[in-house]
């Protein structure tokens, strides 16, 4: 297992770190966070420990750098940065800490392996395990891109693929260098990595992916005698087509990029199940080029390529189209019931109705504990764990000792949940921990600051129902369908009323252990 501060190991022919008033085992910083195991330290002078939360009991990273004070100010900036975005396929960021002599960062501990581990000791990766990774880095950039902030520190060092699967990307450098550009570069540079075990940044590193020699360096890619990389397709077989095209045009500079959000969805689009066979008729994708004498419009716009953005609505397009002649096909005799012919639903004007877009689980962007009648704002934390992926963790209240109406506290507690842009919606569910609970579903147009007063503004602006409110729900799980299918949501509020009693008793708790919406 490795935790790398800034995705960084230090070369084996590095000079020792020398650091003053160097931390010890059992030592307890800022009066919670006791360090048990150094890990490494990084080539730019940082000593990354494994920890333990005394406060919450759970494990961290805490990454050091001495002195604190102005040398620190760059990685304090990125982690306070990184603490705003909160996303299952981010590495989450828990505290930054400046003492003068050390500043440190706490984030959160995963137990696994780097992508340049997992691809030095195993061998290139098989395309659709490429794939998902570069799916959930695309998709974690999304969210950090939508904030306006950039990473900054994206390859092999940082993908980390922990012990149950989950890809997390780490360690945000943010020191204003970089470019959302060159966040996609780098993802086009992952994806090669994955596929080839060769890194095709060689002669220019990201941060983080030094070229030379030591633990840290990465094999370059293969190269022309004019410096040009060889396409995966040429270094391994096995890769297809469309995916070999999608790796070489992200890392084509003279072919722009597409932003963050499409392609997140180009290669989640990819990322298909292996049961869903009615995609598997059309094929993947692929960008063709364009061989007529005058160049297209799409090619004008973009390149040899057809732009990502397309690509998706005609996957979409093409799913619609087969499931119509599926469905008009079976048992049909088509004298009596021409294919053409227009139904008597057909919108005025002589037009047809667009095919409805398919079902899916919808990434939710953020979510943040609403908590306006707190004090110390104790039970915010953690709610990060109801869109993990993991029902067996999740975001928790405190224990109450009176009724289930938390105590005559409070009026209630929620999760307010951000999809990151209006999205037709199915359907909610709440995984919760225990039965007994009582909860109701809303929706807003707009965010509030966190706060208490913030929270109150958003309860008070959030007015709108969705379907009907759960009353002593005699299960652990709800699910919400009321919603209106000729509008769009972005800002939904789970909202529980009133909590269950513990089971043999002792207290009225709720835990809510994930979170899911569907919908297009």
């Amino acid at each position: 297992m490795t935790q790398v501060g800034e995705g960084q190991e230090a070369e084996e022919t590095s000079p020792p770190v020398v650091t003053f008033g160097a931390p010890a085992v059992g030592e307890v910083l800022a009066e919670r966070y006791e360090l048990v195991e150094h890990i490494n330290n990084d080539s730019a002078g940082r000593l990354v420990w494994r920890g333990v939360d005394v406060v919450l009991r759970r494990p961290v990273a805490v990454v050091l750098r001495y002195p604190g004070g102005d040398s620190a100010t760059e990685m304090l900036q990125a982690a306070v940065a990184a603490s705003r975005v909160i996303h299952p396929n981010l590495v989450g960021v828990y505290d930054a800490i400046d003492e003068a002599d050390r500043a440190y960062v706490v984030r959160e501990w995963v137990d696994g392996q780097s992508l340049r581990e997992l691809v030095t000791a195993d061998g290139p990766l098989d395309p659709a395990r490429a794939t998902a990774i570069g799916s959930a880095v695309a998709s974690a950039l999304a969210a950090v891109h939508a904030t306006g902030m950039v990473h900054g520190n994206v390859h092999p060092g940082t993908v980390m693929i922990s012990d149950d699967g989950r890809v997390v990307l780490a360690d945000a450098r943010t020191d204003g260098a970089d470019s959302q550009e060159n966040d996609l570069r780098a993802v086009g540079g992952v994806l090669y990595f994955a596929l080839t075990g060769h890194w095709p940044h060689g002669e220019a590193p990201l941060h983080g992916a030094t070229a030379g020699h030591g633990r840290a360096a990465l094999p370059d890619a293969v190269r022309d005698a004019g410096g040009a990389i060889a396409a995966p397709r040429q270094v391994r077989a096995g890769v297809p087509a469309y995916l070999d095209d999608l790796c070489m045009d992200l890392l084509d500079p003279e072919m722009a990029p597409p932003s963050s959000d499409v392609l997140s969805a180009e290669l989640n689009r990819l990322d298909i199940p292996a049961d869903e066979h009615f995609l598997e008729q059309a094929g993947p994708l692929r960008f063709t080029a364009d061989t007529g004498d005058e160049p297209s419009p799409l090619a004008a716009a973009g390149g040899r390529k057809v732009a990502l953005g397309i690509a998706a609505l005609l996957a979409v397009a093409l799913v619609g189209l087969l499931i119509g002649i599926s469905a008009l096909g079976d048992d049909k005799d088509p004298r009596q019931e021409p294919v053409g012919q227009p139904s008597s639903s057909a919108p005025a004007g002589g037009g047809t109705s667009a095919p409805a877009a398919p079902v899916r689980k919808l990434t939710i962007q953020d979510v943040r504990i609403i908590d306006p009648d707190s004090r110390d704002r104790a039970e915010v934390r953690d709610a990060e764990k109801v869109i993990d992926g993991d029902p067996n963790e999740g975001w928790e209240t405190q224990s109450y000792r009176n009724n289930g109406k938390f105590g005559g506290l409070k009026d209630g507690m929620g999760i307010w949940i951000d999809l990151g842009a209006p999205h037709t919606v199915k359907s909610i569910q709440a995984t919760l921990s225990s039965t007994g609970a009582s909860a109701e579903l809303r929706a807003g147009t707009k965010e509030f600051e966190s706060s208490s007063s913030g929270d109150k503004k958003l309860v008070d602006a959030y007015t709108e129902r969705i379907g009907q409110p759960f009353e002593e729900h005699d299960g652990t799980t709800m699910v919400f369908d009321g919603f209106d299918p000729e509008k769009k949501y972005q800002y939904l509020l789970f909202w529980i009323t009133e909590l269950p009693e513990k089971d043999g008793g002792g207290g009225w708790k709720l835990g809510v252990q994930e979170l899911t919406v569907e919908g297009s």
